[in-house]
C-alpha cells in the first residue's frame, strides 16, 4: 500500500558543462514517488535515469527546477541517511569480508558493535545470504555480491532504496531470481524502490510504477501505473495483462525516439 510523497521533482533540468559544450541531462522532469512504491525508470543509454537516481543521491546537483526527498534537500536527506545506494558494479571491498563490507557504513556510523553484529545477522537473512558472512567477495558468484550489495543498502535501515541497474551484467537465470527475491525483500521490508534498468520484462514485473524517458535530453514520456496484482510469480509474464503493459513501454520508448 503506497502512502505519502517521499520524492518529488518539480520541472527538474540538469546541464554538464564540458569541454565539447553543454550536455543536456535532464529537461522539465516533474514526478512524485509515495511511500512503499517500485518505480523502475527505463529508456535507452543517456537518457538521464541514472543521473535522475543519482541526483536524488545528492551525488549530482541539478541546474534548474527542485527535488526533495522526505520533504528536505538531497543533501538534507543524504545527512539523515534517508536512502541506501545500489551500484550497477556490487563494489564490494575484497580485503574485507562479506560481513565486513556490511559493517562498514555502521562502523562510519558509530554504531555499537553488538548491534552491527545483529543488523548484519538481520539483512544477511533477508537477501537469503546467511553463512556467507566470513567469506570474501571473490568467493561469491556475481548474483551474491550483488545481493551482499543490497545488503549493506539495507544495513542502516533507510526507507528508500535507489537502485541503479543492479542486475544488468548478469545472465538472465540468475537475473529472474534476483528479481524475485527483490520483490520478496521490497515486500517484507516495505521499503521505497528507485529502479534503473534498461529491461521492459525487468521493469514490468518488478514495478508498481514504470517512468518511460526519451534520449536525451532526458523527459519523461510515460508514467504506467502497474495493475498487475502485488504477489508476481514469474509465469505472470505470460499474461495479457503483463503483455499490455510492456507493449505500453515499447510504445512510450519508441515516441521518445520520435520526440527527439
Amino acid at each position: 500500500m503506497t502512502g505519502s510523497t517521499v520524492i518529488l521533482a518539480n520541472h527538474l533540468d540538469l546541464t554538464f558543462q564540458t569541454n565539447d559544450g553543454p550536455v543536456h541531462a535532464l529537461k522539465d522532469v516533474s514526478l512524485d514517488i509515495n511511500a512503499g512504491d517500485f518505480v523502475s525508470f527505463i529508456g535507452p543509454s543517456g537518457c538521464g535515469k541514472t543521473t535522475f537516481l543519482r541526483v536524488m543521491a545528492d551525488l549530482e546537483q541539478p541546474t534548474g527546477g527542485t527535488v526533495t526527498v522526505n520533504g528536505v534537500s538531497p543533501e538534507e536527506a543524504r545527512m539523515a541517511r534517508a536512502y541506501g545506494y545500489v551500484f550497477q558494479a556490487a563494489g564490494l571491498y575484497p580485503w574485507r569480508t562479506i560481513g565486513g563490507n556490511i559493517r562498514l557504513p555502521l562502523e562510519i556510523m558509530g554504531i555499537p558493535k553488538a548491534e552491527q553484529a545483529e543488523r548484519v545477522k538481520r539483512v544477511l537473512d533477508l537477501v537469503e545470504l546467511a553463512g556467507f558472512e566470513k567469506k570474501f567477495p571473490w568467493q561469491l558468484s556475481g548474483g551474491m555480491q550483488q545481493r551482499a550489495s543490497i545488503a549493506r543498502a539495507l544495513s542502516f535501515d533507510a526507507d528508500i532504496l535507489l537502485m541503479d541497474e543492479p542486475f544488468g551484467a548478469l545472465d538472465e537465470i540468475v537475473r529472474d531470481h534476483l528479481n524475485e527475491q527483490l520483490l520478496q525483500l521490497w515486500d517484507r521490508t516495505g521499503k521505497t524502490i528507485a529502479f534503473v534498468t534498461h529491461s521492459i520484462p525487468e521493469a514490468v514485473y518488478l514495478s508498481t510504477k514504470i517512468v518511460v524517458m526519451s534520449p536525451r535530453p532526458g523527459r519523461i514520456t510515460d508514467v504506467i501505473d502497474s495493475p498487475l496484482p502485488k504477489e508476481r510469480p514469474l509465469d505472470i509474464r505470460d499474461t495479457p495483462e503483463f503483455l499490455d503493459v510492456a507493449h505500453r513501454v515499447r510504445e512510450g520508448l519508441r515516441a521518445g525516439h520520435l520526440d527527439v
